[in-house]
């Protein structure tokens, strides 16, 4: 992946007001650094990036390449990067907390290390960092670990078995969900590998006064478009075929070359379907489902199955299942806009009052794209585009505008954006969702 540049954030003043510095005094929420390779390195790089495997996920460091550190307003800081002997660095990764002159190392040797979310209320009664690591390149899933920011820092909870971990407050109601999935649990399962299913059945949870829920049926329709794509892939013939197998398939000898492929395809499809009314809390619809488009004679033994492959999962680490709310019953956040800076009013604000902006504007954890392949591609991601973003209280992008000449959008660095995590801005010292303008570009 192509590493992004924030060149900067753009603001405007308010209507009927002069131009002012930004205050120096006003302290800011966080001291905020990030380190980059050399432009040349940097840029054979953007333009050289492999292809990664269609379900990596873009994370701070893999393989001892990539840093972040950030310190917040209680003087915790967060660091992650390259395990450093003396002045080397190595080709895995470091994890750690630090504040006054003490240091909680987090891990120092890890295939991936990555900050999810840095001051984010994530309902447990303090900011938080959320860190996820993955201990080498073998294992199918991270470890989430939740700690608080206040010093000295405490690991509040650890999160395992998903592939990856992402905290949203994804309807902007401003409440904090952590989306990830139950890989670990279906990874084998049915002898059928993670690398071959479109999907591991996904997973919400969310922290209610400190107790850890699962959120998953207020998102039924997120299931139900996973149900749609799989059901279109199912033709009736190939669901016919499957119904006569024996559910197992088991004795590949004594089938064709091309019917064990196949019906290994359509096995893999029911079960996603299946799974994915069974974890968004339907679970009357996945068992007549499961009953429409399973061999009859090995129904019972795959119910159980599933139960109890969902019985060891993500669901065991929860607290209880949180109750939906209908929909015109859901708050919406504020959307603080971080595009304009008050400033004074000559003749009108008084002496000793100093402008500022409405909030403490998001700082950029991971910015990356893919790498741009032709040449009129590669044209376009090195010129600068101004963006128009609302980043929610999590620091994740829900939406995303290019501004300027629509004909000259760069198409691939708008989808990147899906991936992009940020401090949240801050108004007052509660994190907040925001609207920011910025300019980006691969160039530095």
């Amino acid at each position: 992946m192509a590493k992004i540049c924030e060149t900067y954030p753009r603001c405007k003043t308010s209507e009927n007001s002069a131009n002012q510095p930004y205050d120096p005094e006003q302290r800011a929420l966080f001291q905020f650094r990030c380190w980059a390779a050399a432009l040349g390195l940097f840029l054979l790089s953007c333009l050289t990036a492999s292809a990664c495997h269609a379900q990596s996920r873009d994370v701070v460091c893999r393989e001892g390449v990539g840093d972040f550190e950030a310190e917040f307003l209680t003087g915790v800081k967060v660091r992650v990067g390259p395990t450093r002997f003396g002045d080397l660095e190595s080709r895995v990764c470091a994890a750690a907390l630090s504040w006054s002159d003490q240091n909680l190392l987090i891990t120092d040797s890890a295939f991936e290390t990555d900050v999810d979310a840095f001051g984010v209320d994530l309902g447990v009664g303090a900011p938080v960092a959320a860190l996820q690591l993955k201990k080498s390149k073998a294992e199918c899933c991270m470890e989430y670990k939740i700690y608080s920011l206040r010093a000295p820092p405490v690991l509040l909870r650890t999160l395992t078995g998903g592939e990856f971990f992402s905290a949203a407050d994804t309807d902007l109601d401003g409440r904090v969900e952590i989306w990830t999935d139950d890989a670990a649990t279906v990874e084998g399962f049915e002898n059928l590998r993670l690398r071959e299913l479109d999907f591991a059945p996904p997973v919400v949870l969310r922290f209610v006064r400190g107790r850890l829920l699962d959120a998953s049926p207020e998102f039924q329709s997120f299931y139900d478009q996973k149900i749609a794509d799989e059901r279109a892939k199912l033709s009736p013939q190939d669901l016919g075929d499957f119904k006569t197998s024996d559910g197992k398939m088991g004795s590949p000898a004594a089938l064709s070359a091309g019917w064990l492929p196949r019906m290994r395809g359509v096995k893999m499809r029911v079960l996603e379907i299946v799974w994915s009314y069974l974890y968004s809390g339907r679970g009357d619809e996945a068992w007549r489902t499961l009953a429409e488009m399973w061999p009859a004679a090995d129904l019972e033994r795959i119910r159980t199955a599933l139960l109890n492959a969902r019985s060891r999962g993500i669901r065991s680490q929860v607290d209880g299942i949180s109750t939906p709310v209908s929909p015109g019953s859901k708050n919406h956040a504020k959307i603080f806009d971080g595009t304009i800076v008050v400033s004074a009013t000559p003749g009108l604000t008084p002496k000793g009052v100093k402008p500022k902006q409405e909030i403490t504007p998001p700082k950029a954890i991971l910015m990356e794209r893919p790498p741009p392949v032709t040449a009129i591609e590669i044209e376009m991601a090195q010129s600068e585009s101004t963006l128009k973003l609302v980043i929610d209280s999590a620091g994740k992008v829900r939406s995303v505008e290019a501004l300027g000449n629509g004909q000259s959008v760069d198409a691939g660095l708008l989808r990147s954006t899906a991936n992009w995590k940020f401090i949240p801005a801050f108004s007052n010292g509660e994190p907040v969702a925001s609207q920011i303008f910025l300019g980006v570009s691969l160039k530095r």
